[in-house]
């Protein structure tokens, strides 16, 4: 009696608070909120929203799946049905709230853990930006740097901007002092009041849909993105970011970063070298000017590899807009990285650990991969790194880069059956926050390698040479002898050499398959042919 009573409770506190959101937002049209101008009023509003699509979609959740046996095809097409419809009425709440809620939403459409109704849906919220007026961003600028004009510092100052995001637009300037072109990025007027209203609003509905739905918790996404954002709102924290990735490819003639000009840079102004380029994925463009795509993914993949287990200090925000390439170099092309406000320092012990696990992953070392879990504290979910990351299971017995079996597939989704929502939110919740950024980085480059239409392949070769070569820099702090170092380094190199030829024969056996594939599909043509030629010569002679 006291459990039905404490269930009937919570689902009463759930359907006031949405009959609230439904009140509030009804009386709160947007015509009326165009009329009113204070902070507080709006961040009211917005949390409105929130409140009432949050807590309407967990109740969509419990009641549409209530009585359904997870075991069924009705539960799963009920369940897909539902992701969809859930994504969409997110979607449209981040649309009406902007600002830090289309951040939010990109920070999630970017986690590949989440279904791909979620992911798919709110990845549109990436080229979601509708610039502010000019007049407020001079005014963001002139305060900032001190200024009676901005023909002080600039020569030009295009007013319409090149670029916009969810927190910053860009502009296209000329310096004064030396005709420098610059690009100028200013932080949206309001922006921290904003911020801090909003992570508020976000951490008490997360924290409330816990309460209400133990099973449904996801206060980790909430904690990992207002880590993220309050650093990205830091223009002069995301400058120091960019000269320290500038430094550590100071040599890599593949990759180009903005120079800082400290002197126009602010909390909520950033001044850089203008660089041009186009997107990483614009296809089109690389056709036109003969740049081979799979080659801008095998860079791509190499590039964030080496931040992942080498430097161990790495770029968070990888999507199309921040990564450009430039058609010049000794290679044919560049790439030029951009927008620094999100970067993580991974832990030493952590990037260690996380190249011996691409190496078991390569090898198919199931016993380390199950060490590697324990020390990362999600032991009995360990078991599916090899499907996060390699795209097949922990005993198959497909070779690498080639997938899963139709078999593994099938006994898989039978293994998937049996996890719970709780399952997934215990799963993340367990991760340290280093393996969440690498994740969600990872899930990123997947995707635009993918777009870019390189085999998988490609990705892995990148990050077992990485990870070994990170691997051979923990000799430079744990050996005491010179000749241990080289020992180690030598160890190291046959292990990459091995995983070298493992590759080259994967691709030898998947190039003799394609042949023997394409011989019997021709050879069977033929034959069809012949006798469909055959048949028609003796068909008179039969019928006569």
């Amino acid at each position: 009696m006291v459990t039905r009573r404490r269930i009937f409770n919570k689902y009463l506190i759930a359907g006031v608070i949405t009959g609230a959101g439904v009140t509030f937002q009804t009386l709160t049209t947007n015509s009326f909120l165009s009329s009113i101008d204070s902070p507080f009023i709006n961040g009211v509003v917005r949390s409105s929203r929130a409140l009432f699509t949050i807590t309407s979609t967990v109740i969509d959740y419990k009641f549409s799946l209530y009585g359904l046996n997870p075991h069924t095809d009705d539960y799963r097409l009920t369940l897909s049905e539902l992701h969809l419809r859930s994504a969409k009425r997110i979607l449209t709440m981040c649309e009406a709230n902007k600002g830090i809620y289309i951040k939010a939403g990109q920070f999630v459409a970017a986690i590949r853990q989440v279904p791909k109704e979620y992911s798919t849906t709110l990845s549109s919220l990436q080229d979601h930006a509708i610039p502010f007026q000019f007049e407020s961003i001079k005014h963001v600028l002139v305060s900032n740097l001190g200024l009676s004009c901005l023909s002080e510092f600039f020569f030009s100052f295009d007013e319409v901007p090149v670029a916009a995001a969810s927190i910053a637009q860009v502009h296209h300037a000329v310096l004064v002092k030396d005709r420098q072109e610059v690009a100028v990025k200013v932080q949206y007027p309001g922006l921290e009041y904003q911020m801090k209203f909003d992570l508020v609003t976000m951490s008490l509905l997360s924290k409330s849909v816990g309460w209400i739905f133990p099973g449904y918790r996801f206060q980790w996404l909430v904690m990992e993105f207002e880590k993220s954002i309050a650093s990205e709102l830091d223009f002069i924290a995301e400058a120091k970011n960019l000269e320290r990735i500038r430094v550590n490819f100071k040599d890599n003639s593949m990759v180009r970063v903005p120079n800082v000009f400290w002197d126009f840079t602010t909390r909520q102004v950033m001044t850089m070298e203008f660089c041009r380029g186009r997107k990483v994925d614009d296809l089109e463009f690389l056709k036109e000017r003969g740049i081979s795509e799979v080659k801008v993914a095998k860079t791509l993949a190499e590039v964030f590899a080496e931040m992942i287990f080498v430097h161990g200090f790495l770029h968070g925000d990888l999507h199309p807009g921040n990564i450009l390439v430039s058609p010049e170099g000794k290679n044919g092309f560049l790439l030029v990285l951009l927008d620094f406000g999100i970067c993580k320092q991974l832990n030493e012990d952590f990037r260690l650990k996380y190249c011996e696990l691409w190496e078991a992953l390569v090898v198919k070392d199931s016993a380390k991969i199950q060490e590697i879990g324990e020390y990362f504290g999600v032991g009995k979910y360990s078991r599916y790194f090899p499907v996060i990351f390699t795209g097949r299971t922990i005993d198959s017995k497909s070779a690498l880069g080639e997938g899963m079996s139709v078999e593994e597939r099938n006994n898989l989704k039978q293994e998937l059956k049996s996890l719970k929502m709780e399952d997934i939110s215990s799963f993340m919740e367990s991760l340290p926050t280093d393996f969440l950024t690498v994740l969600r980085t990872d899930g990123l480059l997947r995707s635009l390698t993918s777009k870019l239409g390189a085999p998988l392949r490609v990705r892995l070769l990148a990050y077992a040479e990485y990870a070994l070569y990170g691997l051979s820099l923990k000799a430079d702090s744990k050996s005491d002898s010179a000749i241990e170092v080289v020992l180690f380094r030598f160890k190291i190199g046959l292990r990459y050499i091995q995983l070298r030829l493992l590759f080259g024969i994967l691709g030898l056996v998947s190039w003799l398959e394609n042949i023997k594939h394409t011989s019997t599909r021709r050879f069977k043509d033929f034959l069809a042919s012949a006798g469909f030629v055959v048949r028609n010569l003796y068909r008179p002679l039969l019928t006569a």
